[in-house]
């Protein structure tokens, strides 16, 4: 019997309802979660992580070892050993079209994307393999993903037993202080970093989304990027084995591993604008200038020094040398008889924060001019730069008639020791520079001078500091801060 073109269409219409009603009735008996569930991002291979294999030394590793041990599990896994250039001796992976050798270094034989991560990793999540690791149980990734998927932490770890395996701390980064500092984690295995050795897996969108997704150390470079974002880690009850034959046997070869290590280290956490990391215990390791560095930042320009743009403050270390130099000045000064006393910005520091101003570049301190004679350094500067046993430099300042004295002779970070003398009952100098602060004052605020505590120390300071700090500032000026220059960049809109 034929059917009639009307009795085909109808025919098709039941058809494509009894499909729709079907459809409808099958994502009813489907749990509410797996409906709202977004697609999961799988590779061509069907899984949903990515190994990625990026914390080894080239001169020594088992980085061939953790790659068969993967694929063992696993034949078709997809796993990603990432080096900056070419590694030597070259590594003994298998020539597979799951396995992928990837160069992060751009060079000019190979297209843009070669260079970039992103571009080997085609699954939902990414596991950060140490080498030293050694896949030994069936579904441990894909253990970890669901963790992840289901939890409520961004990434999840599982320790791996060797002699430093992995444990919780919590970290803090400050950004505007230039600092990391590490702690015991207060809801372990909940943290914000880990310490010792793990396998970490997040989503691929969050690890290539960092700044820095790759850079060495990794950990260490992880979880800066990831605790400054509130991303918690969360430590499970999963080990992975160590390997068989575990890299850096040797003394030679931890010894070189340790040195390139520092150096990497103290590399990536200058570049990411950490200059100093304080551990659980108060050990603090400095990252920035030094006696024998430049200073971190440049000439000021506009009383507004380049990180106060960058919305970062003084670096810690650039605080901790001008606090060393204004203690070593003031003990210098008061063993030679020359009266002094805090000055414009310092002395508003002492009286807001009993220290330098978070965001300060100098410090400035007021000196009797008839009393630069009782000074060896200061009779010195007047002739010329010297350098004292300590290795301060003291000198003339070439914008005017004051004397400096510097961190170092590399370190240009100072001290300014402004000469006043009296006349007729107000202070007066011979230089004066275009400084809102920069103004004469009756001399009875220095009779009597008053101590202050200031950076670690006790220093001379005008009495009635606060009405002499109106008389230069205006009226509120302590509790009330501000950057140098306003008009420039604001506290407020900073």
């Amino acid at each position: 019997m034929r059917l009639t073109r009307c009795q085909a269409v109808l025919a098709a219409a039941i058809t494509l309802n009894l499909l729709v009603l079907f459809y409808v009735s099958w994502l009813q008996h489907q749990p509410r979660n797996s409906r709202a569930r977004s697609p999961r991002r799988v590779s061509a291979t069907g899984h949903r992580v990515t190994v990625l294999v990026r914390e080894f030394e080239a001169f020594d590793n088992a980085v061939p070892e953790l790659v068969d041990s993967i694929l063992q599990q696993d034949p078709a896994q997809p796993v990603v050993v990432a080096a900056d250039t070419l590694p030597y001796p070259p590594l003994a992976l298998p020539r597979i079209p799951n396995v992928h050798l990837a160069l992060l270094q751009p060079a000019l034989d190979r297209p843009a994307a070669a260079s970039r991560p992103e571009t080997y990793v085609a699954t939902e999540f990414v596991a950060l393999v140490p080498d030293g690791a050694r896949a030994e149980a069936p579904g441990q990734l894909e253990r970890m993903a669901e963790a992840l998927r289901t939890g409520s932490a961004r990434l999840v770890a599982a320790p791996v037993a060797t002699a430093n395996p992995a444990r919780c701390l919590a970290l803090n980064v400050s950004l505007r202080e230039w600092t990391a500092r590490y702690g015991p984690a207060p809801a372990a295995p909940r943290c914000d970093a880990l310490d010792g050795d793990a396998v970490v897996l997040l989503r691929a969108r969050d690890l290539f989304n960092l700044s820095a997704p790759l850079a060495r150390p990794v950990g260490t470079s992880l979880f800066l990027q990831t605790a400054l974002r509130g991303w918690a880690v969360q430590l499970l009850d999963l080990t992975f084995a160590a390997a068989r034959q575990p890299p850096l046997a040797t003394a030679h070869a931890r010894w070189k591993a340790e040195r390139e290590g520092r150096a990497r280290r103290t590399a990536l956490l200058r570049a990411l604008g950490i200059r100093l990391v304080s551990w659980e215990g108060g050990r603090l390791e400095w990252f920035g200038c030094s006696k024998e560095s430049a200073r971190c930042f440049g000439t000021v320009a506009g009383d507004t020094p380049s990180y106060l743009y960058e919305g970062r403050w003084t670096p810690p270390c650039c605080l901790r040398a001008l606090r060393d130099t204004a203690r070593y000045v003031v003990g210098v000064l008061e063993a030679a008889g020359v009266r002094y006393w805090l000055e414009g910005g310092s002395l508003l520091g002492a009286a807001r924060h009993g220290d330098i101003i978070p965001w300060d570049y100098d410090v400035d301190l007021g000196i009797y001019l008839e009393d630069v004679g009782n000074c060896e350094q200061l009779r010195g500067a007047e002739a010329g730069s010297v350098v004292d046993e300590r290795g301060f430099v003291w000198e003339k300042a070439v914008e005017g008639d004051f004397f400096r004295v510097q961190y170092s002779e590399s370190n240009h970070l100072h001290v300014d020791l402004w000469p006043f003398y009296p006349r007729n009952g107000v202070m007066t100098k011979d230089t004066w520079l275009d400084h809102r602060q920069d103004v004469e004052f009756p001399e009875h605020f220095l009779q009597p001078l008053v101590p202050l505590p200031f950076a670690g120390f006790v220093a001379q300071a005008p009495n009635n500091y606060r009405r002499f700090l109106e008389l230069k500032f205006g009226p509120g000026v302590i509790e009330n801060p501000e950057y140098p220059n306003p008009a420039l960049l604001s506290l407020s809109g900073s």
